[in-house]
């Protein structure tokens, strides 16, 4: 199991930095950690973590809860099959981190979810429990220049510009977050290159897409709510997207290329790219 000592700089209670280890393992796929290996046993894990017993259970309890793992009674504690079901994005995130060469891809409505998301490994790059050698970010954005499909007023489905300018708003801010953050540990010397691109394109984001160094993908439906707000002292009720109510999908790219979760990866990266380098090109100021 190698050497899993807990980090004394790292201020998280000790189940946390116990399932954060754990959990990078399982999304790695480490030797003992792959699709239906058993766990070592909560004495065993105790052992190697230098904890109780009973920090072990808090934390393999948040990894059931993450869905990550199923205990069976009697038999123990084992990885779970990942592929096709609901998950969260940010322990996936920070495994990515662990990367040398980091590259993320997102496509949605706006990137408030993955700036927020973000800010934990983030903040562990920048204090060295993290070090990436680069980080490569791409943001699909949709033109909020022209009529949407949502943002879009109840009355009539009609358009309404001022709703498409709160959209870009919103849109700007957290793409300009995410530059800052980013670009800022190249700037610091913490990393070697960090970039952050964006582009827009013409069609309404009705679903919202990530792909992390290219092996792992998340997919998710906007779900679409009815909602008010003021805009300059006016009241506007209109249909909007609703991304943090968006549940999540993950595929793991594994060695068997025909596999679906590699088959699944592949056509979502490869229609990233399709569309980054067709029918998407940069916003104008």
């Amino acid at each position: 199991m190698g050497d899993m000592s807990l980090d004394p700089d790292d201020s998280r209670p000790p189940y946390q930095q116990v399932s954060s280890s754990l959990r990078a393992s399982i999304l790695t796929k480490k030797p003992g950690f792959e699709t239906g290996d058993k766990l070592p046993s909560g004495p065993e894990l105790a052992k190697h973590f230098g904890v109780a017993r009973g920090t072990i259970d808090k934390a393999l309890d948040l990894l059931r809860t993450e869905g990550l793992i199923v205990t069976r009674q009697g038999s123990g504690s084992f990885v779970r099959e990942r592929t096709s079901r609901p998950v969260g994005l940010r322990p996936h995130l920070e495994a990515a981190f662990e990367q040398k060469q980091v590259t993320l891809d997102f496509a949605g409505f706006s990137s408030e979810t993955l700036h927020n998301a973000l800010q934990e490994p983030l903040d562990k790059v920048r204090s060295g429990r993290l070090a990436p050698e680069s980080i490569t970010v791409r943001l699909l954005l949709p033109d909020t220049d022209g009529p949407m499909a949502v943002p879009v007023l109840v009355e009539g489905l009609k358009d309404e510009p001022a709703l498409r300018e709160r959209a870009r708003s919103i849109a700007l801010t957290n793409a300009g977050g995410i530059a800052h953050s980013v670009e800022m540990l190249a700037e610091l010397g913490l990393v070697q290159n960090a970039t952050v691109q964006v582009k827009v394109h013409r069609a309404s984001s009705l679903f919202k897409l990530y792909i992390l160094n290219r092996s792992e993908a998340f997919f998710g439906f906007y779900p679409l709510r009815e909602r008010t707000v003021a805009i300059n002292g006016n009241d506007h009720t209109f249909y909007d997207v609703t991304g943090k109510d968006t549940t999540l999908f993950h595929h793991a790219a594994g060695p068997d290329d025909a596999s679906l979760g590699s088959q699944y990866v592949q056509q979502a990266q490869m229609w990233f790219d399709s569309v980054w380098s067709t029918i998407a090109y940069e916003r104008q100021p």
